[in-house]
């Protein structure tokens, strides 16, 4: 189980937020504005907000005019990963991915199974890293954004977060988790 340390120190990140809608304008964009809003309040900075229709490649030339900036250290996608046709968001963003964070759609899927049951299956929530650059798609709804954020993503984008988090692979400044070895070799001198 993860947990904050008290000793680590918080690293603002560069956050961009992109919602992908047919339908949806800044007026109307409740999710996009659920992610500032929590984003903001742990501390992380939003660099860019944009909204694109449903299409792959408007979805991933945003995506990849972000992962080429210094300034972006994490992008948060809502919308556009169901079934439906429209819906392309991971064949957006899966080719952008230098690796791919399988265990972030298994660990929402397992969250939103409590909420939505078995409807949770036809969440196509999926992570990677590109080019030291974090990218978290989550369905569009307001309350799965939520569940996102406050349950996966704002942990492993806080620094302080332990045994490891994804604010080390991002900020060189800063200090990385230490591995298991570490931590039980630091926990054997300590008994010393």
């Amino acid at each position: 189980m993860s947990h904050v340390s008290i000793d680590a120190l918080f690293a603002p990140l560069g956050i961009a937020v992109l919602t992908v809608s047919d339908t949806r304008g800044f007026d109307e964009d409740g999710s996009g504005d659920l992610l500032v809003k929590h984003l903001n309040e742990s501390g992380h900075v939003l660099v860019e907000r944009r909204i694109v229709v449903d299409d792959i490649y408007q979805v991933r030339a945003v995506v990849s005019e972000w992962i080429a900036r210094a300034d972006i250290h994490a992008i948060l996608v809502n919308g556009g990963t169901g079934f439906t046709t429209r819906d392309t968001t991971p064949e957006a963003l899966i080719p952008l991915f230098d690796k791919a964070i399988e265990g972030y759609g298994e660990l929402f899927r397992h969250y939103s199974l409590k909420a939505i049951g078995t409807a949770t299956i036809q969440s196509r929530a999926v992570a990677g890293v590109a080019n030291q650059t974090m990218v978290f798609a989550m369905p569009g709804s307001p309350k799965a954004c939520a569940l996102a954020w406050d349950r996966i993503i704002s942990l492993q984008l806080d620094a302080r977060t332990r045994p490891c988090n994804f604010a080390a692979m991002v900020l060189p400044s800063v200090t990385p988790c230490s591995g298991r070895h570490e931590a039980s070799l630091s926990s054997e001198v300590e008994r010393l």
